[in-house]
């Protein structure tokens, strides 16, 4: 009995506490700040897109080949006596580089020499003959045989001495050939022969090689469909090629450097190559101090033209779809978050050359991508992208591969 009693006590209790706990949960969850206060938009950092003026350039390697080259043979046989030069050295055009043994060429042009008195030692005596016949013949005092036959002698005299100075003339070509000279000016190579060697005229191996590489040649490979794309740019009015030194091109060395003097575009070959599917462009490039040599791999910078409607956007702001497609998320008037498709033309420095898909005006999510979607209301902010001041629209940019 005493046992239900204190039961029927506690059970009372016991129900009057669960009432007040409710009461102070219910109390509590209603002045919760949470349930009174709606989601805020998310906040993303933006920019709005503006025209540029940029100067676009594109980056391909090329090979260095001398500006003149000149491979020195012997015009006649003999032995080298002499060589007169240093390999490695500079040389001037017309310095004697080798000499070959004149004895005989010598003694040949003696020879033609006295051939020639003898010829012409004969001539006097023969035309004599002739003018006397001649006249002897109007008196019918010789016959007409005598006299044909003194007019031949005196041509074939004259016809001898004729001979004899070309013969000279011959000799003396041969005896110069023994000096062997420059035929141009440039950096001589690594000598052939010694003395002592025997050569022949016109021998398949060079003596020696010249090559001028003050200015030199540099020959850049371009494919086929950028030159295409190029002057449909130009022609679409896209480009403009008549800026200052649009001709200018600026050299990257095998090390990373930069060369510190710009090349000249000189022409656009004529022919494509059809291994390669490429067009050959050569620049001459001024090397006073030598530093570029033949055969050498550089890269080389050259000017497309200057675009003054260039629409750029930070490479963070472009995202990838399954696909590979490029896209950029915008904001509208309302704060609405869209999705725009985009063709890129190439990346400039940090940013992308946008060809189509954005227009001036549109403000381009650059910051806080991941936390928004499409159709949501967001917080627009201004984006710093840190670039410096000095790096305006209108300075030429740096090249990358195209992207599409």
């Amino acid at each position: 009995m005493r046992h239900s009693a204190r039961l029927k006590e506690m059970v009372p209790r016991a129900l009057l506490l669960a009432a007040l706990w409710g009461g102070l949960v219910l109390a509590g969850c209603g002045s919760s700040p949470m349930a009174a206060t709606p989601p805020q938009a998310p906040e993303v950092g933006t920019i709005t897109v503006a025209p540029e003026r940029i100067v676009l350039t594109t980056e391909l390697p090329g090979r260095t080949s001398p500006f003149l080259v000149a491979e020195i043979r012997p015009q006649v046989s003999g032995l080298i006596q002499k060589r007169l030069f240093e390999e490695g050295s500079d040389v001037k055009a017309g310095r004697v580089l080798y000499e070959i043994d004149p004895a005989s060429f010598q003694a040949a042009l003696n020879n033609a020499n006295a051939a020639l008195g003898r010829a012409e030692a004969y001539l006097p005596s023969i035309r004599s003959r002739a003018s006397r016949y001649e006249e002897l013949l109007a008196d019918k005092a010789v016959s007409q045989q005598d006299y044909d036959d003194a007019a031949a002698a005196l041509k074939q005299a004259e016809a001898d001495i004729e001979y004899w100075k070309a013969s000279v003339e011959t000799a003396r070509i041969q005896l110069g050939y023994t000096n062997i000279t420059a035929p141009i000016s440039g950096r001589i190579g690594r000598s052939g022969v010694t003395t002592g060697a025997i050569v022949t005229a016109y021998q398949p191996v060079p003596l020696a090689t010249i090559q001028q590489l003050d200015p030199i040649y540099l020959d850049v490979p371009q494919s086929t469909s950028e030159m295409l794309r190029l002057k449909r740019r130009l022609e679409e009015g896209l480009l403009n090629s008549n800026g200052k030194n649009h001709s200018k091109v600026s050299i990257i060395l095998e090390d990373g450097t930069a060369y510190p003097l710009e090349g000249t575009f000189q022409f656009r070959d004529v022919t494509v190559d059809p291994t390669t599917g490429s067009v050959l462009l050569r620049v001459i490039v001024p090397n006073p101090e030598g530093i570029l040599l033949p055969g050498m791999f550089v890269r080389a910078i050259l000017k497309e033209g200057e675009s003054a409607q260039a629409i750029l956007v930070p490479q963070q702001s472009v995202s990838r779809d399954p696909k590979g497609n490029p896209m950029a998320l915008v904001i509208d008037e309302a704060g609405k978050v869209g999705q725009r498709k985009l063709v890129l033309d190439r990346a400039v420095g940090g940013r992308w050359l946008v060809a189509d898909g954005l227009a001036a005006g549109d403000r381009v999510i650059v910051e806080g991508i991941q936390k928004v979607r499409p159709g949501m209301t967001v917080k627009a902010v201004p984006f710093d992208d840190g670039r410096e001041k000095g790096a305006g629209p209108g300075a030429p940019v740096e090249p990358a591969p195209k992207s599409n």
